[in-house]
């Protein structure tokens, strides 16, 4: 089984990737938000079209990233992390002295 999902993937041009060493959760982490979308979007809803399953799944990223807390996050959503790593990445360049 594993052979025909390696032939797959390369037939798609996606290169298979494994965990770094003692980083296995990492798996665990993509099935958990894989499944955590299953059980909340596509297990409950029918889509008459793919773009509607585009945009509720849109909506669904933007709920998901706004309002859900994560522990590894430091019980913070995602849009807060990311809000203060761009206020970083600002705050570095404005830093950022040239010599003329």
């Amino acid at each position: 089984m594993s052979d025909d999902f390696q032939n797959e993937i390369r037939c798609f041009g996606v290169t298979s990737s494994p965990a770094f060493v003692r980083q296995p959760e990492g798996n665990g982490v993509a099935e958990r938000a894989i499944r955590t979308l299953k059980e909340q979007l596509l297990w409950v809803r029918h889509f008459a079209t793919v773009e509607e399953l585009r945009q509720a799944l849109a909506a669904f990223a933007a709920k998901y990233n706004a309002s859900w807390i994560r522990q590894r996050h430091g019980y913070r959503t995602p849009d807060q992390i990311r809000a203060e790593q761009k206020a970083l990445e600002t705050e570095a360049a404005t830093e950022f002295k040239l010599a003329a």
